[in-house]
């Protein structure tokens, strides 16, 4: 984790933005694969980790802001932990670690929500994607879990998106070293595929390369297709033969789970067809030229927006267009070959922040 003022900077930050109220905010839990306890890997909720850096499940933390109190809330490790697992730091002392001194018991919570809504505290909490985080917010404010996101923290919301929007230099390193490891990943795939192989011999040795660096696990789970045109192909059966385009769309995850991704769209024999090199470079000025226009004060979408002409231009000239290209790629045409985005956000997340809804992020 990083120096605690770094996470009492950052919750500092959301008290002034927000003002007043009682903030909860729940951490993941476990979740089994096929019974109890045989567990999928492990991985806490990335706000969570923004502001109380805590990375184990059975966590939740709370801020009050009219007392200008933050709290921790969980319980100590009982015996049969400790067998399986060993000694571990106190909550008490881990929660020292990220500046928090105030740590109570789960059941306390639900107490002290209680306690704001009679004093007239606004109670904030962000959108769950978790069902099982879902029905806590029942449990502890009373709202039907399917009802939860409905009510959560507009103002919470855009407080948040506002902090995590800008990367510091601590992220920012963090996201380096993440893409250390995807350049690894990238690097390995390229230089073993082989026509007769099937996807899966790769795919499988890309996320071996993710699970001895880093976090240890992929930012999100593997594109390696020579399906590409299925935007999240996460079949790996195919065998590439000579004449394919594989696409790989892989990231990793840095040791504070921080996301890297990378994709790139390169042939299976190593040399591409004509057809299939003019197509690269136009995908690759599109590429060149949205780099060259990024600066402070310029619109994403104008970035997108000239990307697509380039590339509605580009196919134009090779004959898969037509027509007055500017009108084209205002009525959408383009989007039949440029069916997403130019990019997305990045941080502790692969699309960051896209859990608080993609209507306010990016």
């Amino acid at each position: 984790m990083f120096k605690p003022e770094v996470y009492m900077n950052r919750r500092k930050e959301l008290k002034k933005q927000l003002g007043s109220g009682f903030v909860i905010f729940l951490g993941n839990d476990e979740a089994p694969m096929n019974y109890p306890a045989n567990t999928y890997h492990y991985r806490q909720d990335s706000n969570f980790l923004y502001y109380w850096g805590l990375d184990s499940a059975g966590i939740n933390a709370a801020i009050d802001i009219d007392d200008d109190k933050d709290y921790i809330f969980g319980d100590e490790l009982t015996m049969d932990d400790i067998i399986w697992m060993g000694f571990l730091p106190s909550l008490k002392e881990r929660s020292e670690q990220v500046g928090v001194t105030n740590v109570k018991t789960f059941s306390e919570l639900k107490q002290m929500i209680e306690d704001s809504i009679q004093n007239r505290k606004c109670v904030h909490f962000l959108p769950q994607y978790r069902t099982e985080n879902m029905l806590k917010i029942e449990d502890l404010l009373g709202i039907h879990q399917e009802s939860v996101n409905m009510h959560a923290s507009r103002d919470l919301i855009n407080a948040i998106i506002k902090q995590r929007s800008v990367k510091s230099a601590e992220e920012i390193e963090q996201i380096e070293q993440a893409l250390d490891i995807s350049y690894k990943m990238h690097t390995y795939a390229m230089m073993h595929t082989k026509q007769g192989m099937l996807e899966k011999e790769i795919c499988g040795m890309v996320q071996g390369i993710a699970a001895s660096g880093g976090g240890g696990i992929t930012s999100f789970p593997v594109i390696f297709s020579v399906h590409g045109e299925t935007l999240h192909n996460h079949y790996h059966g195919n065998e590439m033969k000579a004449g394919d385009l594989v696409v790989h769309d892989s990231g990793a995850e840095s040791v504070l789970h921080y996301a890297s991704d990378i994709t790139r769209t390169y042939p299976v024999t190593g040399k591409f067809s004509g057809k299939q090199k003019d197509i690269y470079e136009i995908v690759l000025k599109s590429q060149l030229e949205a780099i060259e226009m990024m600066k402070p004060g310029i619109k994403n979408k104008d970035i997108h927006l000239h990307t697509a002409k380039v590339i509605a231009e580009g196919l134009k000239d090779v004959g898969l267009m037509k027509g007055d290209i500017n009108s084209a790629v205002e009525l959408g045409a383009h989007a039949l070959f440029f069916p997403h985005g130019l990019g997305h956000m990045m941080g502790l997340d692969v699309h960051d922040m896209e859990d608080l809804g993609e209507n306010f992020v990016g």
